[in-house]
């Protein structure tokens, strides 16, 4: 049963129609609203830039530790704009945005001579 499950397709989108050359962008496939995101990990201790992976859905270094210092923490630093220099360290995280819409209904009535137009409370 669980290889079964294993083969199953997965339905959810990867947004690989979004190009990286954009901050904000509706996917194509499936309408959503992506923000393009940069990460790139840095030494914890001396701060050199590592190169950085997703694995399971988190941004890692690729290697456990540091190559100049040998200390295995490490940050993870959010990049606004990327330059060419931090491109072959940064990974693109592709997140969906949920717009947050306060609905709001409004009536009002037609204006005649006598009245001055009022709003109704629904």
């Amino acid at each position: 049963m669980f290889i079964l499950e294993f083969f199953k397709k997965n339905k959810e989108c990867k947004h690989e129609k979004v190009t990286p050359d954009k901050d904000f962008c509706y996917c194509p496939d499936c309408g959503e609203l992506i923000e393009n995101c940069w990460y790139i990990t840095r030494c914890s201790c001396c701060g050199v830039k590592l190169k950085a992976i997703i694995k399971n859905g988190k941004v890692i270094p690729d290697e456990h530790f540091c190559h100049n210092c040998g200390a295995s923490g490490f940050l993870v630093e959010k990049v606004d704009k990327i330059n060419f220099i931090d491109i072959n360290y940064a990974v693109l995280v592709k997140a969906v945005v949920n717009p947050v819409f306060d609905e709001v209904t409004q009536s009002w009535i037609e204006r005649t001579v006598s009245t001055a137009p009022k709003l109704l409370r629904g």
